[in-house]
């Protein structure tokens, strides 16, 4: 008699990449989103009004329910106990509500409404929040910026939630697999939301020679509802897995409140949450002020009208060429024969040269910052293998700290003293960008699959939640706190182009020490407590 082995999705590779790719395809419209008016915020203050407080506190509004309402947390509850394909769609048609809002806030049809007089005659006192200088709103914030706060706030809870559910969806799909690699995977196709949105949105804005801020905003709508659909899609697919396995969504050992104190009472997942605000605050604040920072330390000149650098098809090009690089960076970590591996290095390394010589002859910064995610890209896959099969998570994460604290003093001391040199500045913005995007992926790749090993499988949705509600404290006050040192350390400066960036860029870098002090602790702890961060996720 032979027993029958049944094979379910999640043993088919196919499947469950399939089911990543829908993930991260959702997070790769949610990034394009999130900072939709990162490269055009010179435009936002000549079209809008918005100075740098009024830029830093709208940005950093994303997260304000997160944190001081604390909606993370009922997230990650909501999360083990409706389980991933509920909380998916759910998180879904909360960004799109959101998204919404703030398109409104910023169109034209917002001037001169009767919302724009109420929100300019209010919300300019918050008890209790203006008090412990925490408020989303102050008085002078231009309407729209409040408004379009508001829409972010929603947004926010949204992608934040939906950014636990798909960590949450991978272990449920990759655990005792290739998790790393799965969860490195989808954070660079992800992020290359943001180089999409580097390139696009100010694209849309300037579109047809008139200036239209609410042209990108707009953009960024439609891919929200691409990614509500992806969401669904996935529901099935994960509900059909659940039929395969017997699993139920709600588990026979349910989530409690009290399994709450398991995280809380555990130093190691406190040192992980730690590194993750600590890296996270050091670079997404970052890339809402990078378009403008290049601006402000980079010398470009006026392109022809005619020419063929300031049409806009150079930029369909240009993204074109993007997507080879990834694509190619990608391929190559996966292919077995050794001349096609070299073909495909070689061709990712021609097309990036190539995307760089474009951003430069375009004479453009944000589509010179849109080759951060690139590079990580290419990497990310071999962190994510090394881990999965080799450990040292701990130590890729000191190490993504150093290169964190040497990227910001680069830009913050290095790239001013190239502001008369053209060629040599962008070379000098060229590789730092790089290596900073490169020292990013360091974090999908180790720190998130280490989550799973410091807590139990029941309440990983929460401790994932716990880690961004954390994380989103960073995300709320460094918009807001680079806005402010901007403004203050730039009295009488009313040309965006002409800030400087030096203190904002050295309290960046203030976070990457600290971060490495963290992740030295987290090694000795996890020797001390043998967490197994530095163990092989894939046992051989």
């Amino acid at each position: 008699m032979t027993e029958k082995i049944q094979t379910t999705l999640r043993d088919s590779a196919a499947m469950r990449w399939t089911a990543l790719l829908l993930l991260a395809l959702a997070m790769f419209c949610a990034y394009i989103f999130v900072d939709i008016l990162s490269p055009i915020k010179e435009l936002m203050q000549e079209q809008r009004g918005w100075d740098s407080t009024a830029f830093g506190t709208m940005q950093g509004s994303e997260t304000f329910l997160n944190v001081f309402v604390f909606f993370l947390i009922f997230a990650g509850i909501i999360l083990d106990k409706m389980g991933v394909r509920f909380t998916a769609v759910l998180s879904g048609a909360v960004m799109l509500a959101g998204a919404l809002i703030k398109y409104y806030a910023i169109s034209e049809s917002f001037g001169g409404s009767a919302v724009e007089a109420w929100f300019t005659n209010n919300l300019n006192h918050i008890p209790v929040f203006e008090q412990l200088g925490v408020s989303p709103f102050y008085e002078g914030m231009p309407a729209s910026a409040k408004v379009a706060a508001c829409g972010f706030m929603i947004f926010g809870c949204g992608t934040e939630m939906a950014g636990i559910t798909v960590s949450r969806g991978i272990v449920k799909w990759f655990k005792g697999r290739e998790m790393a690699l799965a969860m490195g995977s989808e954070m660079a196709l992800a992020r290359l939301g943001v180089a999409t949105c580097m390139i696009f949105s100010p694209f849309f804005a300037k579109l047809g020679g008139h200036v239209d801020v609410s042209r990108s905003v707009a953009f960024g709508v439609v891919l929200i509802c691409i990614a509500l659909m992806m969401f669904v899609v996935y529901f099935f697919m994960d509900r059909k897995l659940d039929a395969q396995t017997g699993e139920a969504e709600e588990k026979e050992d349910p989530f409690k409140i009290s399994d709450l104190g398991k995280i809380l009472t555990s130093m190691g997942f406190w040192l992980v949450a730690l590194l993750c605000v600590l890296y996270y605050s050091a670079i997404f604040p970052f890339q809402k002020y990078a378009v403008n920072m290049l601006q402000c330390n980079l010398t470009f000149h006026e392109l022809p009208a005619g020419s063929f650098w300031a049409s806009s098809s150079v930029t369909m090009v240009q993204y074109v060429i993007m997507l080879v690089v990834a694509a190619t960076a990608f391929m190559y970590n996966f292919m077995k024969r050794k001349a096609l591996k070299n073909t495909m290095l070689l061709l990712s390394i021609l097309s990036l040269v190539l995307y760089c010589y474009m951003g430069y002859m375009r004479q453009s910064a944000e589509s010179i910052f849109a080759v951060f995610p690139l590079l990580a890209v290419g990497i990310t896959p071999i962190l994510g293998s090394y881990v999965d099969h080799k450990g040292k998570a701990a130590s890729m994460l000191v190490l993504g700290s150093l290169l964190l604290i040497l990227c910001h003093l680069t830009f913050a001391f290095v790239l001013p003293l190239f502001k008369t040199s053209q060629v040599g500045g962008v070379i000098v913005a060229y590789v730092t960008i790089l290596v900073l995007g490169a020292s990013f992926s360091l974090v999908p790749a180790s720190l998130w699959p280490s989550v799973p090993k410091l807590v139990d499988a029941k309440i990983i949705g929460s401790a994932y939640a716990l880690i961004f509600w954390i994380q989103n404290i960073g995300l709320w006050l460094f918009p807001l706190l680079i806005g402010k040192v901007l403004d203050k350390t730039n009295v009488g400066v009313t040309d965006p182009t002409q800030l400087n960036y030096t203190a904002p860029l050295i309290m960046l870098a203030g976070l990457g020490v600290v971060a490495l002090v963290i992740g030295l602790i987290l090694k000795v702890v996890d020797k001390k407590r043998h967490l197994g961060l530095e163990e092989p996720n894939i046992k051989e």
